[in-house]
C-alpha cells in the first residue's frame, strides 16, 4: 500500500482523501454510533479507519437503527393504546403517549445497534 504524506509544521500527515461516495451526511444513529466508537472503543473506532470502511460502517448503523425504530413504535405504540381515535379524542394524551413510546424504542435501539 502506497501511502502519501503532507508536511504539517513538523509532522508528517497521511493524506487521505473521504472517496465522493462516503460524502453523504449522516442521520442521527450513525453519528451517536461515531461518537461511541470515539469514546468508548477507541481501537475498533481506528482499526475501521485505517480499513475504509468507517462510513459504510457508520451509514449501515444508521439504516438498522432507522429500520429497527420503523418496526417497534408502531408495535409498541398500538399495546401503548395510542389510536387514531384517541389522537382524534385526546390529542395531548396520544402525543404523550407518542413520546413516551419513541424514547423506550431509542433506548432499544441504542442498546443493540449503536452501544455495542
Amino acid at each position: 500500500m502506497n501511502i502519501q504524506y503532507r508536511k504539517e509544521e513538523d509532522y508528517f500527515v497521511p493524506d487521505w482523501e473521504i472517496p465522493e461516495s462516503q460524502q453523504k451526511p449522516l442521520g442521527l444513529y450513525g453519528r451517536l454510533r461515531k461518537a461511541y466508537l470515539e469514546e468508548h472503543r477507541s481501537g475498533l473506532y481506528t482499526r475501521i479507519i485505517l480499513t475504509g470502511t468507517l462510513y459504510d460502517h457508520l451509514y449501515e448503523t444508521d439504516r438498522a437503527a432507522q429500520e429497527r425504530l420503523d418496526t417497534i413504535l408502531p408495535k409498541l405504540a398500538a399495546s401503548s393504546g395510542a389510536t387514531e381515535a384517541l389522537k382524534a379524542r385526546d390529542p395531548m394524551k396520544w402525543v404523550g403517549i407518542m413520546n413516551t413510546c419513541k424514547a423506550q424504542v431509542e433506548e432499544i435501539v441504542q442498546a443493540e445497534l449503536i452501544n455495542v
